[in-house]
């Protein structure tokens, strides 16, 4: 429930070990360091204390990354860290664009296979919007600032609810591309969660390290546990608005691309052409309206299939049937809850009519018609006007010719899991193997065993003699010759 909440909030990137929990540690670090530092004049004054501090940082961090698991989120944001701290040393602006891009460079050479990754995705977008954004906006934002108690407090508030809003923004595409919904309040949420984070849970835990050895980190970790607990009750209450998260349709590939280069356009830019970026962004986000979903669906078992109607996602899954590809399919249609197919003797919404041996399936009023066949036997009403027969069990013959096209376990086995529309010209499919096409890296499709008659090499006529006489010999009460010392 809690996992659901902080998913529902916006707040799930708390959870994950990657940039933020990595900048955090490194970032305190720093700060700590540079504090010690100052507290030296001879160091303060003689001493680079800012390139000291930046690889006491990138020490803590590359810490923090063997600590948790060196998984492949948190390899990518302390590479992007090291180039930061590289630039630091150096001299360089660590925050840019130009920055950026060699981050971007460098990890899609090392590790090509993340590019299509939620991860991967979503924090580039953030940072670039971040690095823009507050680019664009700085002379508004310089007005903010002032002397007053007053003016600072609320700075700090719009730079809070503006750093939510660009990387939240900028990732939410993305979010709804790999996960098919929205959060609608995640600025507030994390207004609030991300300062209790960076402020209190983060830096209590870094402490309570180096007390751990003298048995007094728990001085630390319980109040550590308070903001914890805290950022949990956050979720929960965001989670629990009305409204907070929005299903939305399955954005299509070219979708997702057109609306990458517009936010690539607008963050890179600087001049007025970047406005042009915002075209790819709303051409992205309306994508979904110029994409025809199918109708139906079959996994790659045959062991659940689905159909979408006006009145909803009806499944027929057999015993086995994968809960995770459920879901995805509710995801990538944005249904609602998913019911299962009607029994005999009922109908679903005028599109699904069911008998003992199977269900009539017409989603559309003027689409092709669709036969799910239950358990392999032979439909009740005969196949006129099926375009296709779908099953979980292998269903050839069950038709007279002309047979309708088949998707069954048999299909499914040699082809993959199959999209099927049905349409007023009839009924076409799709499958995971016409997807990828003939390519060097995709295997060939299976071949049915043949069942052949063992071969079997006969003894040599001398052998087997021999065998038939020493049964002879040892029959009876005879008893078989010793062998030979």
């Amino acid at each position: 429930a809690d996992h659901a909440a902080f998913r529902d909030s916006g707040l799930a990137h708390l959870l994950a070990v990657a940039g933020l929990h990595i900048g955090i540690v490194m970032g305190f670090t720093m700060a700590a360091t540079r504090l010690a530092l100052a507290c030296s004049e001879r160091a303060s004054l003689f001493w680079p204390a800012k390139r000291i501090a930046a690889v006491a940082a990138l020490t803590a961090g590359g810490g923090y990354m063997v600590v948790t698991g060196m998984h492949v989120p948190i390899i990518r944001s302390f590479t992007m860290a090291c180039l930061f701290t590289l630039a630091v040393l150096v001299g360089r602006r660590p925050v840019s664009v130009r920055g950026l891009a060699v981050a971007a460079v460098v990890l899609m050479t090392i590790s090509p296979q993340e590019v299509p990754g939620v991860s991967f995705q979503m924090s580039f977008s953030a940072v670039l919007a971040l690095i823009s954004g507050y680019e664009a906006l700085r002379p508004w934002l310089r007005r903010l600032h002032g002397k007053s108690l007053a003016r600072r407090f609320i700075a700090h508030v719009v730079a809070l609810a503006l750093t939510s809003a660009l990387a939240g923004t900028a990732s939410a595409p993305y979010g709804a591309y790999h996960f098919g919904h929205v959060q609608l309040y995640f600025v507030l949420a994390n207004m609030i969660a991300v300062p209790l984070t960076a402020m209190w849970v983060m830096p209590a835990g870094l402490i309570a390290l180096p007390l751990m050895p003298i048995g007094l980190d728990w001085l630390v970790l319980r109040p550590m546990g308070w903001g914890a607990e805290a950022i949990v009750w956050v979720a929960r209450t965001t989670a629990s608005l009305p409204v907070a998260t929005l299903d939305v349709p399955h954005i299509p590939a070219w979708g997702l691309a057109v609306l990458s280069l517009g936010i690539a356009w607008l963050g890179i830019w600087r001049t007025p052409i970047r406005l042009a970026g915002l075209i790819g962004i709303a051409l992205g986000i309306a994508s979904p309206a110029w994409e025809h979903q199918p109708d139906m669906l079959v996994s790659a078992d045959a062991r659940l299939i689905a159909v979408r109607t006006d009145g909803g996602l009806f499944f027929e899954q057999a015993q086995g049937g994968s809960k995770f590809t459920r879901d995805a399919w509710v995801q990538y249609w944005a249904a609602g809850p998913p019911q299962p197919m009607p029994r005999a003797g009922t109908a679903a919404d005028n599109a699904i009519t069911c008998t003992a041996t199977g269900c009539v399936l017409r989603p559309h009023i003027d689409g092709a018609a669709a036969l799910l066949v239950r358990g392999g036997a032979r439909p009740e009403g005969g196949c006129r006007e099926i375009s296709i027969i779908v099953s979980t069990e292998p269903a050839r013959g069950l038709c007279p010719k002309p047979w309708p096209k088949l998707v069954d376990r048999f299909t499914v086995w040699r082809s993959g899991s199959a999209a099927i529309w049905l349409t007023h010209n009839g009924a076409f499919i799709l499958t995971d193997r016409q997807a990828r096409g003939v390519r060097p890296w995709v295997p060939p499709p299976p071949e049915p065993r043949r069942r052949t008659a063992p071969e079997l090499t006969l003894a040599p006529v001398n052998d087997r003699a021999s065998y038939h006489s020493s049964r002879i010999n040892n029959g009876g009460s005879a008893r078989p010759t010793a062998p030979v010392p």
